[in-house]
């Protein structure tokens, strides 16, 4: 299919159906997500009248069975099983009380920001990790005097941090293998890029945690209740599969609620079962975005964002920022970095053999970029999942994802600065 600009209509719909209409009305909640998602969808299906119905129909269910899509769906079935029957037995409340009467105020945030990125970075995924902490976070807000958008802004921003860093995350995988650098080497590069970002986020919640008031006397936990989500830590620590630590810990939720409560088991499976239909949002608005965008690289959207920028690249510099801009613009159209750092990284391989760049800091570019772009848009599923748990709209965070910020700031000062300098050895060489 020819590169056609008509092909981003839909995205340019939902833009102004949403979030235009929104910010006009200065109302976020006036306009369900889910629908001007649908109607963007439909837009999708009805364009491009050189096709018939049932071919693009056909198109539309083929991005829903996408194997990452299903991956996804599956990580959001389980994590709402496993917050809800982590909250039904008293888990969130019992681990949210232990660290209220342990942390001295001021250092709240900043210990909810650094489990975040541990467990993250351990486990790979960002969504895993906002499905364990997110309900902790809306247990912390309600318990002190942080806001929720603040509190849910720290988890975000939290996970975002080991999205982009784990030797195991999608991103990290998906961009190595694109450029083909291994993933240590990669690490070593993208660690010196963003630790100042992630240090200076620290900074900023150690000093709005200082409002975080709250008597530490009055809160009573129970250590058996904090083993789900210690399970979760250690199983992160290790390691292991994102699926093998949601389903293990709904697994140790029953057997806490079995030893601690009188909790039957169809008291459980009820537990397990809302948490479930909890997801039901998210699950619907990813299927919806799943379909609509691969209408949308049918019909050549996204190869003439892709062509588009690569035309306008002459230097070594421009170059990084020109797969950058790439990797972003594909990432806001199909709200996925994975996807985005797949379908933009063989075209990030030709500029980087082009102009001689240096495969490793083209991994990094491509994931750090993906992960910024992915970690702030409102409609990404990060932000979508956290603000769902804590009942608030996606705009309210922004303002608090202080870490996704910062690590856009010093990948762009680490483009400009050309950072970190690599030896001659160290240049990436054409693939033959």
């Amino acid at each position: 299919m020819k590169n056609r600009v008509y092909a981003l209509l839909p995205l340019a719909v939902f833009l102004i159906f949403y979030l235009f209409v929104s910010i006009f009305l200065n109302d976020f909640y006036s306009i369900p997500v889910t629908v001007a998602f649908l109607f963007s969808a439909l837009i999708a299906i009805f364009m491009n009248k050189n096709r018939k119905l049932e071919e693009k129909i056909e198109t539309f269910c083929e991005g829903i069975a996408n194997k990452d899509v299903a991956l996804m769906i599956l990580i959001f079935i389980l994590a709402g099983g496993f917050s809800k029957i982590a909250k039904g037995i008293g888990a969130i409340d019992s681990t949210v009380n232990l660290g209220l009467s342990i942390l001295p105020s001021n250092l709240l945030l900043l210990g909810v920001f650094i489990i975040s990125c541990f467990i993250s970075i351990s486990i790979g995924s960002s969504m895993g990790t906002i499905a364990a902490l997110a309900p902790m976070a809306v247990d912390i807000s309600q318990k002190t005097s942080l806001g929720m958008a603040l509190c849910i802004g720290c988890v975000v921003s939290g996970a975002m941090f080991g999205d982009n860093l784990s030797m195991i995350s999608d991103t990290t995988i998906a961009a190595t293998k694109t450029q083909g650098c291994d993933l240590k080497d990669k690490f070593f590069v993208n660690i010196k890029i963003i630790l100042p970002a992630a240090i200076v986020a620290g900074g900023i919640y150690i000093i709005l945690g200082l409002n975080g008031s709250y008597t530490t006397s009055a809160y009573d936990y129970n250590l058996l209740k904090t083993i789900p989500y210690i399970f979760v830590l250690i199983t992160a620590i290790i390691g292991l599969n994102v699926i093998i630590v949601l389903f293990g810990g709904i697994l140790i939720s029953i057997l806490i609620g079995f030893i601690t409560g009188n909790y039957s088991i169809l008291a459980m499976l009820a537990y397990l079962n809302e948490g479930i239909l909890g997801m039901s949002e998210i699950i619907i608005i990813s299927i919806l975005i799943a379909g609509m965008v691969n209408i949308i690289k049918y019909n050549g959207g996204i190869d003439f964002i892709l062509d588009f920028i690569s035309s306008k690249i002459k230097s070594k510099k421009q170059a990084e920022f020109g797969i950058a801009i790439l990797v972003g613009l594909v990432n806001i159209c199909t709200a996925n970095n994975t996807i985005a750092i797949v379908m933009s990284g063989p075209l990030a391989k030709d500029i980087s053999n082009k102009f001689n760049l240096n495969s490793k800091k083209v991994a990094s570019i491509l994931d750090t970029f993906s992960c910024f772009f992915q970690g702030i848009i409102p409609y990404g599923a990060q932000i979508l999942m956290a603000s769902s748990i804590a009942n608030i709209s996606p705009i309210e965070s922004m303002k608090f994802l202080y870490y996704p910020y910062l690590m856009g700031i010093c990948a762009i000062l680490s483009i400009i600065f050309d950072y970190p300098k690599f030896k001659n050895k160290d240049i990436n060489k054409i693939a033959s």
